[in-house]
Parts: C-alpha cells; sequence; structure tokens
C-alpha cells in the first residue's frame, strides 16, 4: 500500500516505513498529511470523496539542508556587484502509517 502526499509545493509517493526529506514543517514532533492519492493492491483512491477520511501520519526525526547555492549579480559599468548564498532547511519525516479512512 502506497500513497502520494503533497507537502511544501511538491508531491511524494510514500509507503510506511520509509523516510524522505521535506520542506522545513515547523517545531511540530507528529504530523498528519493529507494524501492526494492512495493505492492498495488494485483499489486506488483518488477523488475528493473517497479521500474525505484518509491520512498519512509521519514523525519528524531529524533535520537536513540541501546543497549551497551561490549567486552573483552585477551591473556592468556601475561598480555594483552582489554575491549572494541560499541553502535550504529540510525536515526528515519517517512515515508511521497511512489509514484509508
Amino acid at each position: 500500500m502506497y500513497a502520494v502526499i503533497q507537502t511544501g509545493g511538491k508531491q511524494y509517493r510514500v509507503e510506511e516505513g520509509e523516510r524522505l526529506d521535506v520542506e522545513r514543517l515547523g517545531e511540530a514532533d507528529e504530523v498528519t498529511l493529507t494524501p492526494v492519492l492512495v493505492v492498495d493492491g488494485d483499489t486506488v483512491l483518488a477523488t475528493p470523496a473517497q479521500l474525505a477520511g484518509a491520512s498519512v501520519s509521519a514523525r519528524v526525526v531529524g533535520a537536513a539542508k540541501g546543497p549551497k547555492v551561490i549567486g552573483f549579480t552585477y551591473k556592468n559599468k556601475a561598480n555594483e556587484r552582489r554575491r549572494w548564498g541560499h541553502r535550504q532547511h529540510y525536515a526528515t519525516i519517517e512515515i508511521t502509517g497511512i489509514k484509508k479512512g
């Protein structure tokens, strides 16, 4: 059985016991995510009416950082330069259960 969840503007295919990095979720230890799709063998739940009681529960197990992104902007002949960097923060979650509802 697996589900497709949406968090942080992205969709992930998850199974129970799987760990993945998602956008930071705040300070919560336990989170409940609403699935977009649930597949259990030959049964596929995809419409909002079918997914009304479905949920995916997860536990936050840590934090991670993405790769460093370096940016540089300048304007020609104006002595205007700016160098900046960014490193995205992620939450590592473990899927603890998928409920069909």
